[in-house]
């Protein structure tokens, strides 16, 4: 009876030593998951970053682009410890807003809006998440931020319209065609950032004395009838970064070179398209930078609010070679000194009918 009851008082310190040595091998299942998730004991973390473009073209897919490239060469790549939740808008305002309003209720850590419309749309709706913007004209007057080297609140990000791109469109329209007078613009007067980028295209026309045309457009429809009602009227075309312009690019291309009128574009991705020449950069340039604030804010605690606003570094006038043939242009007879004073690379760009 002694020994029976001596076996009795040590079962449960043998059940208790077994679950000690269990849990001791790594026998619990949520510590398991937990290790095989860690590197030097610490959890990895998965970044969910929303992403939100107004539509699909060249520039902004570019900008795209560069974005995820910056993240990946500092260690977030999407599908190993980021989650993208990529949405385009499709030029639809209906879209932008559902968007906006579908990330605001989503527990994202970042989101980045591409292009002025889908910026505003997440300012106005998302005001507790970090908030970058990439290809914005004037961050300022879209009312994203109030100051561009001390941003306040949650937005930040990178703008596609250096002080002086536009200017400098201008003065290479006046210094390779001397004897032209007048310049159209096509443009949506419907976008804030294209009625910006125009503002500032008409003070600069007006102190070289050339005289700006309109030809707006509210939607890609009415794109070919607009650029049309320059025909006979104008010496060059200008098309600002707008997103509708830009949507129908070709169609204006088509006009151009049909008419024989130089086009000029607001960034490199229209020029390579298509256009005769244009001041611009590397919208892939824009996103890398704006992929780096990403990389400040997720990875170094960084606050957008205190990130300034940045700018595109290097301009370059490019003429595209092909354009200039399709639009009548002999770049041969094209003025020395223009040539000296902007020294333009040339590309083998598209031509497009």
């Amino acid at each position: 009876m002694l020994m029976k009851g001596k076996v009795k008082r040590l079962l449960p310190l043998a059940a208790a030593g077994m679950l000690t040595f269990l849990s001791a091998c790594g026998g619990g299942g949520t510590d398991d998951k937990k290790s095989s998730s860690s590197a030097g004991g610490a959890e990895t973390k998965t970044y969910k970053i929303g992403i939100t473009q107004f539509v699909e073209h060249p520039a902004l897919d570019a900008a795209r682009e560069g974005f995820l490239k910056a993240l990946k060469e500092n260690g977030l790549e999407d599908k190993k410890n980021v989650e993208i939740d990529y949405q385009n808008s499709q030029a639809d305002p209906t879209n932008v807003n559902t968007i906006a309003q579908k990330f605001a209720s989503d527990k994202k850590d970042l989101i980045l809006a591409i292009a002025t419309p889908n910026a505003q749309a997440i300012a106005q709706n998302v005001k507790n998440t970090p908030v970058l913007f990439t290809a914005v004209s004037d961050p300022v007057s879209a009312k994203l931020v109030k100051d561009l080297q001390k941003p306040g609140g949650n937005v930040t990000g990178v703008s596609d319209t250096p002080p002086d791109a536009i200017p400098n469109t201008m003065k290479a329209i006046k210094d390779l065609f001397p004897n032209a007078k007048k310049v159209g613009i096509v443009y949506n007067s419907g976008e804030a950032n294209s009625v910006a980028n125009v503002r500032v295209a008409k003070e600069a026309l007006g102190k070289l004395q050339l005289t700006p045309v309109d030809a707006t457009a509210t939607n890609t429809n009415e794109i070919k009838p607009a650029v049309e009602s320059l025909v006979g009227k104008v010496d060059a075309i200008y098309v600002p970064q707008d997103n509708t312009a830009v949507t129908a690019l070709k169609t204006i291309i088509g006009t151009a070179n049909k008419n024989k009128i130089p086009l000029f574009v607001g960034e490199l991705e229209s020029v390579r398209s298509g256009g005769f020449a244009g001041v611009g950069f590397e919208y892939s340039d824009i996103g890398y930078e704006t992929g780096k604030m990403a990389v400040k804010i997720l990875k170094e605690g960084a606050k957008p609010g205190e990130i300034a606003i940045g700018y595109p570094n290097k301009l370059t006038l490019t003429i595209n070679k092909a354009a200039a043939k399709a639009q009548g242009i002999d770049i041969t007879k094209l003025p020395k000194e223009a040539l000296d004073k902007w020294k333009p690379d040339m590309i083998d760009g598209k031509a497009a009918k």
